[in-house]
């Protein structure tokens, strides 16, 4: 973990120091929860402050490393301030520490009481003990202890802080001091026993075995801070993360509130303009039928009298008025053929499809163009990689272009150079989030375009797939598209492409291609596993004889399209 990260136990010590706090500080307090313990003094905290990097710390402490340092930074994530932060009581922590200590008092006291030692030798009011003796087995207070000191033969035997339970101290079997260290049996002992049923064990002074457990002990405390610093570090990551998903989260519910807004409006202008569409319709067949039947109720008078003429020839005994008369009366009338006439009844429905038909083109549009928009808010400024570019490729000074040579250069046979593959990679890698650039691949007869992981093989023959480390869409002669996603997909496009988007969705496991010029979705990747960083992806393809020796582009992004 890097030093920046937390405070070292060695720090924390000098620290102390600078700013004159007692090194048994953290103990006075009984256990500490990791929440309510400032990270400099290890104590409950006192005063609690917050620095704007998130860090807690007793406002005192904080303020007396700052006295004796020539810059402010935060003692955990080094984080520097330019001007020294007018720091303010964390009135919500302070409660909180306050009802913790509320809870602890009793039993500081308890074990206060329990660890003091009374001296075995005073009558009449007891004194504490300064020491024990472990030949004599009792403690003395100061008074009492002064003939241990004065006396020569007294002088002899072995004096420790004082505790009550001195037989712990004793060797059962030998009644002498437990004054050696068995490292073999892991158990302490006295002289006697180590002559005896410990003999040729390997033996130590209990002091020489105590420093030694000591030091392991400062090793293991200085990790178990550690990791109480990675703990709060890795609170803040997770706090810092959810409010990166939170002011997300409302960004996109925003851009969706907006997309299906405009939607609406859309269906509700569609809806106005076919109802009002179907009205004239309606009105214009009405119209037509209206004149249809006056039409045939005019033909059905003029027949009627036709017929009434046939009954009063057909009954007349005028031979020669009767010839006539027939040839005018019987002769065909031009008339409108009715049989070829015909009312359309679902010419309505009809029209009802096509408009449908046509708004669901329209909503899929807008909302593939506002998905394109969306994605663009991701959009990563890429640069070609030489590093790893095949010798046959040609790469712009700027890094923004490619394209295949004749010609094999003669570059450095690097590690991360493509030896067989006609390919390039970004030089920009992503392990985590979302990125989207764009490349113009228009008059182009070959292509290949996508992300590939950063561990890929490079030397060799390269089968793209998303198993290998590739996720790529190809152009192969001239109008065939595929997904290299196992077995190819063939790709069914209406038009040739002229520039594609690229957009990948780490944590999601998703990479897509768009066609930028309509808007339109080419094809997706879904359900993706990603455990190593992605690079960009480019294969201009050969050169073909200069039929495919325009370069792949790398564009800025149009972001009024």
């Amino acid at each position: 973990m890097a030093e920046s990260a937390s405070i070292s136990s060695k720090g924390r010590e000098t620290m102390r120091r600078s700013i004159n706090l007692p090194p048994d500080m953290s103990s006075s307090s009984g256990p500490l929860t990791e929440e309510l313990q400032c990270s400099i003094c290890l104590d409950v905290f006192t005063d609690p402050v917050t620095t704007s990097c998130g860090h807690n710390f007793c406002k005192t402490c904080l303020n007396k490393c700052w006295d004796n340092s020539q810059t402010c930074s935060c003692p955990c994530c080094k984080e520097t301030f330019k001007h020294r932060p007018d720091l303010k009581i964390n009135t919500t922590l302070r409660e909180v520490v306050d009802h913790y200590k509320k809870k602890i008092p009793e039993k500081t006291t308890d074990v206060v009481k329990e660890t003091e030692v009374l001296c075995d030798i005073c009558e009449e009011r007891e004194q504490k003990a300064l020491k024990s003796c472990l030949v004599c087995q009792s403690s003395y207070c100061e008074t009492h202890l002064e003939r241990h000191l004065r006396v020569a033969g007294l002088k002899k035997h072995k004096l420790i802080n004082p505790v009550s339970n001195l037989e712990d101290y004793i060797c059962q079997k030998h009644e002498r001091p437990l004054e050696l260290f068995c490292r073999d049996d892991q158990t302490c002992v006295c002289p006697m026993c180590d002559v005896t049923d410990h003999k040729n064990h390997n033996t130590v002074s209990i002091e020489e075995e105590s420093e030694e457990k000591k030091a392991q002990l400062m090793k293991t405390q200085k990790g178990v801070q550690q990791t109480i610093q990675d703990r709060i570090k890795k609170i803040q990551d997770i706090k810092h993360s959810s409010e990166v998903r939170k002011r997300n989260t409302e960004k996109e519910k925003a851009a969706r509130v907006e997309l299906f807004t405009d939607l609406i409006r859309s269906i509700e202008r569609c809806q106005t303009e076919l109802l009002e569409m179907m009205e004239e319709q309606q009105k214009a067949a009405e119209k037509q039928e209206e004149e249809l039947i006056e039409e045939l109720e005019q033909e059905i008078t003029e027949l009627k009298m036709r017929n009434s003429e046939l009954e009063e020839l057909s009954q007349t005994d005028d031979h020669l008025h009767f010839l006539q008369t027939y040839s005018s009366l019987c002769s065909p009338r031009n008339t409108r053929n009715w049989s070829e006439i015909s009312m359309k009844t679902d010419e309505s429905l009809e029209t009802l499809r096509k408009a449908l038909t046509q708004l669901q083109d329209t909503l899929q549009e807008k909302l593939t163009l506002t998905e394109v928009k969306r994605m663009q808010q991701y959009a990563v400024d890429v640069t070609l990689d030489p590093d790893t570019a095949h010798p046959n490729l040609i790469l712009s000074d700027d890094g923004k272009q490619v394209r295949c040579g004749d010609i094999k250069q003669k570059l450095p046979d690097k590690p991360g150079r493509f030896d067989q593959c006609i390919c390039v990679l970004g030089k920009e890698r992503f392990s985590s989030g979302r990125f989207y650039f764009e490349v113009q691949v228009k008059e182009k007869t070959r292509w290949e375009l996508g992300v590939a992981r950063e561990s890929i093989i490079r030397k060799g023959k390269i089968s793209l797939s998303p198993s290998n480390g590739y996720w790529t869409v190809v152009l192969r002669n001239e109008n065939e598209y595929e997904a290299f996603a196992g077995p190819p997909v063939s790709l069914s496009l209406s038009v040739k492409l002229q520039r594609v988007c690229v957009f990948v969705d780490y944590e999601e496991g998703l990479v897509s291609f768009y066609d930028v010029e309509s808007s339109s979705h080419i094809y997706s990747f879904t359900d993706q596993s990603f455990n190593d960083k992605l690079c960009p992806y480019f294969s201009p393809g050969f050169n073909n004889g200069g039929k495919n020796s325009t370069p792949l582009i790398i564009t800025p992004v149009n972001y009024n399209k």
